[in-house]
């Protein structure tokens, strides 16, 4: 009995140390993501995504790259950039670089893995969705390349609420608010994995051939495509399987594929793009994962630097520990409120309710409902992410294309 009093509370402990090293980046980074979702918006970025060639492709990486979606939340909108008029290779660069990194983790990497970590890891998204992107546009047939996705209306009804807030209110609700709802539990997952790893495995334990080299790549590899974890709780798994003795860059694998894609994301992508963007999607992540595994390895190897001495923070503040509090009473918040993505409700002629699956965040509902906004005579959109029911109000609305609308982006509707 006080052997398993004394596990749970190193786990307790080394749970509460990652938490305290990284709340203060955290924040941070939420307030620059809320900053960052007023700038780029969805329909910003469908502007510089439509046409052929290697400058959307480009300009999807570079999209990508700082915004914090999952891999999850990454495919509706996805999905819907390839419907308003992406091409297939702008959209799969989107597609990889976006999940990888964000601006929340980003700096949470700086925090738990250091500067090395911080700067590598969106270099590294930029490339895979570069590479992806561009081998996409190489093997699509000039049939394909000449295909039309179905354009919406242009109708945005689905943002009238967001709009008559301010954009402070706006950088707050999304920072500090649907953020933190979305990775809050993601988040603790990752957390309470850490404080268990830093508890149980012994300092050094992977230290030689179990953690280094093309196995030990390999490995972290199988373990992260079908694993869905975020790109910021991904962070104190990866320092903790470094100082259990995993190279850094076999870590960095891990960091690559685990928030690149999941098995969920996998299938959707398949129905979503097509089968040889999917073969083109798991490809790029696996040879580029690899490769910058390597990559990392030998910078660390040539200039003799430590990776368990890179965290710009490793012990436990009193700044620390008090942006711990009030980081778990924001995630604490975002969990209590509803996460419901609602639209103007006015008295119209006809209602339709659809209960929707596969939401995973507020992304999705966001998606979910800009989709059906567009659709011809819709007025109002109510979703409610938890439950998936989705009520729709106007005037000569069509269930079917109501139906066809949330399928395209990868959702089940009925």
């Amino acid at each position: 009995m006080r052997g398993s009093m004394d596990l749970i509370y190193r786990v307790l402990l080394e749970t509460w140390k990652t938490l305290a090293e990284m709340a203060p980046y955290l924040l941070l980074g939420f307030a620059v993501a809320g900053i960052l979702s007023v700038l780029v918006s969805p329909e910003k970025i469908e502007k510089h995504l439509g046409g052929r060639g290697f400058l959307p492709v480009l300009k999807a990486a570079i999209f990508g790259v700082p915004l914090p979606l999952c891999s999850c939340g990454v495919i509706p909108v996805a999905a819907s950039l390839r419907r308003h008029g992406s091409s297939k290779g702008a959209t799969l660069s989107f597609l990889l670089s976006t999940p990888q990194t964000g601006v929340d983790s980003i700096f949470v990497t700086y925090a738990l893995l250091g500067p090395v970590f911080a700067v590598f890891r969106p270099i590294v998204a930029f490339i895979t969705g570069l590479v992806g992107g561009s081998l996409m546009d190489i093997v699509q047939t000039e049939e394909e390349h000449k295909e039309s996705p179905s354009s919406g209306a242009g109708k945005d009804a689905c943002c009238s609420q967001e709009k008559k807030q301010s954009a402070l209110l706006r950088i707050i609700d999304y920072g500090f608010v649907i953020l933190p709802r979305d990775i809050a539990g993601p988040m603790a997952v990752g957390l309470v994995l850490a404080g268990l790893l830093g508890a149980v495995v012994p300092h050094d334990f992977f230290a030689g051939s179990l953690g280094t080299g093309f196995t030990a790549m390999l490995v972290m590899m199988l373990i992260g495509i079908p694993l869905y974890v975020c790109a910021t709780a991904s962070v104190p798994i990866a320092a903790a399987l470094i100082s259990a003795g995993v190279s850094p860059g076999a870590a960095l694998v891990f960091l690559i594929t685990g928030p690149a894609t999941n098995t969920a994301t996998i299938v959707t992508v398949w129905k979503v793009l097509g089968r040889k963007a999917t073969a083109v999607y798991l490809g790029t992540i696996a040879i580029t994962a690899l490769a910058a595994g390597y990559t990392l390895d030998l910078l660390f190897t040539v200039s003799g630097i430590q990776a368990q001495d890179l965290a710009c923070c490793n012990h436990t503040s009193a700044f620390g520990s008090a942006s711990a509090v009030l980081l778990l009473g924001i995630l604490g918040y975002g969990l209590l409120r509803p996460s419901a993505a609602r639209g103007d409700s006015k008295q119209e002629d006809h209602e339709e309710v659809l209960q929707v699956t596969g939401m995973t965040c507020s992304h999705c509902a966001g998606s979910v409902k800009r989709a059906l906004g567009e659709c011809k005579g819709v007025e109002s959109v109510d979703v409610d992410q938890k439950s998936g029911r989705v009520t729709v109000i106007g005037r000569d609305v069509s269930r079917l294309d109501l139906i066809k609308a949330v399928e395209s982006l990868g959702f089940g509707a009925k």
